[in-house]
């Protein structure tokens, strides 16, 4: 049932928004996941580990702001 529910949140989410927006969401979320559950279980994230996290936020904040001016844009030559 859970997973049934996750889908068709998903699929919500991507009428609404577009598969790029809900791709770099699930980006972000594997991110977040991961830096949760190492501070829950108290295991330190290897170097690797802290790199990519790192990189995935850094892209998903720099498409964010991307996404915005482009928004931005759009109304100013409607």
């Amino acid at each position: 049932m859970s997973f049934y529910l996750y889908n068709e949140l998903a699929t919500y989410t991507i009428k609404k928004t577009g598969a790029v927006t809900q791709s770099v969401a699930n980006t972000a979320k594997r991110v977040l996941v991961l830096v949760f559950m190492s501070a829950v279980t108290g295991k330190a994230l290897t170097t690797e580990q802290k790199i990519g996290a790192t990189i995935a936020i850094a892209f998903v904040m720099l498409y964010s702001v991307i996404d915005m001016l482009v928004k931005k844009m759009k109304e100013k030559m409607v």
